[in-house]
């Protein structure tokens, strides 16, 4: 189910993108060029490429929270922060790794770091 909706996201996120670029441009982005009526005129009347834009946006917005609540579904129920702090990990098979200090570097007063012989 995941997979389905994953891949209908995807279709309409390209749908989206390439009907934004279809558009016309009013001249008015990002305050280049037209004159100032273009901003503070009143709404222009919809067009099919309008309707289309608006149709696919909210499929995209419910697809995006299905998405969510799909994801939310299938998590573990616990945080990753909750996993480390408590030291069990999220499948039994995973070995717990401690890595102590081995992160920090050197104190000065170590001797040099060289490999340990086997």
């Amino acid at each position: 189910m995941e997979n389905v909706v994953l891949i209908v996201h995807l279709i309409l996120a390209l749908s989206l993108i390439g009907v934004v670029l279809l558009q016309r441009s009013e001249g008015g982005g990002l305050g280049m060029g037209g004159g100032g009526g273009g901003v503070m005129s009143g709404r222009a009347a919809a067009t099919a490429l309008g309707k289309v834009t608006w149709g696919l946006a909210a499929a995209f917005i419910v697809t995006s929270i299905a998405l969510t609540i799909i994801a939310a579904e299938n998590s573990a129920g616990g945080s990753v922060l909750d996993r480390l702090t408590t030291g069990t990990p999220a499948e039994e098979d995973a070995p717990v790794t401690d890595l102590g200090d081995s992160l920090l570097p050197p104190a000065p007063t170590d001797g040099p770091v060289v490999p340990l012989a086997e």
